[in-house]
């Protein structure tokens, strides 16, 4: 890998993207475990969980963008290149899959919380999968940092 400007920008980039990823993670189990009004902390963390898939898109396209330019197509080939093609995907499912179920179901709830409404099975459950997306998109970006 050469040393110019846009390897040392992918490095900047992947620091941030899968730094935040772990410290939102952390900041919403921290929320959740501190504030009274669970609904507040789900307000919160998803405003984070919001920004951070804008983050992520823009890294993940800078990154795979930045790859091929460097490697043309044998970055085809790297398991760094699948593994932030991977973490994009789970980004647009989260973010314009799951997070609208989500929000659809709190919408439909109303005026009660979604937790106490009919709708809170499919909540948990849809809950669950975007947490399982969120956590495998963390051990994902272990593989960038170190493929890097």
């Amino acid at each position: 890998m050469k040393n110019n400007w846009s390897d040392k920008l992918s490095l900047i980039v992947i620091t941030l993207w899968v730094g935040a990823l772990w410290a939102i993670g952390a900041v919403a189990y921290v929320l959740f475990n501190t504030l009274a009004d669970a609904q507040l902390a789900g307000q919160l963390a998803g405003k984070f969980f919001n920004e951070l898939s804008y983050l992520g898109l823009f890294s993940a396209f800078f990154l795979l963008l930045q790859r091929l330019f460097a490697y043309g197509t044998s970055a085809l080939k790297q398991s760094y290149f699948w593994a932030v093609l991977l973490m994009l995907l789970l980004v647009l499912a989260g973010h314009f899959g799951i997070q609208p179920i989500l929000a659809q179901l709190k919408a439909d709830a109303l005026p009660s919380d979604v937790m106490q409404s009919v709708f809170s099975d499919r909540f948990k459950t849809w809950h669950g999968v975007a947490s399982i997306a969120y956590v495998v998109q963390c051990l994902l970006g272990f593989v960038v940092v170190l493929k890097k």
